[in-house]
């Protein structure tokens, strides 16, 4: 690893993903979503190929889902958006999709998560817009992060970009990434390249890196025996001095 004036500057994936230092986000993957693009299915059991490495390597694990909000409290950002989205030109026909009771609303239950891992919700594209994923990152000394899920052209690349002006290096696993539009998923791909900010990998090399640090975070919480106590360190109680 490369270092400057005693700051450590990792370059390569092997020197990013260490799991104290990397954390997994599976973006927007509800049942809502992946019903709009053409491959749900091979999306699903890639995210879940890196989440189930990420898991056995102790990686801190974080879900997004994204949330309509009723239509009385939805300001106009929210209703371009969703008139933008469904086609329509007037506010009255707007359908708030992603309620938080709906069935839409739901991460898919192949990757459902686990009682250690962070849930948020979000009405923007940027995972890091409005939401604690920041600071919870930040508290943990985590320095980047790794990115899966839907959709690459709408949310994963604004968070990429978003994530790389906060400091942070983001990790895009582009055969992870599912997309509504397959040529501009391509454009941000290339995008992403082009700026240099984000490492760009896919399944198996990420897999196959992850799979070498398999528990190393929770050894760390692992104390050594306590030794016993030597003999001159004990001291009699009191009435029982010889």
């Amino acid at each position: 690893m490369k270092d400057a004036y005693g700051i450590n500057i990792p370059r390569t994936l092997q020197e990013v993903c260490h799991p104290r230092r990397v954390a997994l986000l599976v973006y927007d993957m509800q049942v809502g979503i992946l019903s709009q693009i053409a491959n749900p299915d091979e999306i699903t059991r890639q995210v879940l190929k890196v989440l189930t490495a990420a898991r056995n390597a102790d990686v801190r694990v974080f879900f997004s889902r994204h949330l309509s909000l009723p239509k009385e409290l939805m300001g106009m950002f929210q209703y371009r958006m969703a008139m933008a989205w469904q086609r329509t030109d007037s506010p009255e026909e707007v359908k708030p999709w992603f309620l938080r009771d709906n069935p839409g609303f739901q991460i898919v239950p192949e990757l459902a998560p686990r009682p250690s891992e962070g849930i948020f919700d979000k009405l923007t594209m940027s995972a890091l817009e409005g939401t604690w994923f920041d600071f919870a990152l930040r508290d943990c000394g985590i320095s980047a992060f790794i990115i899966v899920g839907v959709a690459m052209e709408i949310g994963i690349e604004p968070t990429a970009r978003h994530g790389a002006d906060l400091g942070y290096i983001p990790v895009l696993v582009t055969d992870a990434c599912g997309a509504g539009n397959e040529d501009a998923a391509k454009r941000s791909i290339e995008n992403l390249k082009f700026a240099g900010d984000t490492l760009i990998t896919d399944t198996e090399t990420l897999c196959a890196l992850l799979r070498q640090h398999s528990g190393t975070r929770s050894s760390r919480t692992l104390r050594a025996p306590t030794a016993p106590p030597s003999p001159q360190s004990v001291q009699p109680e009191p009435g029982n001095a010889q």
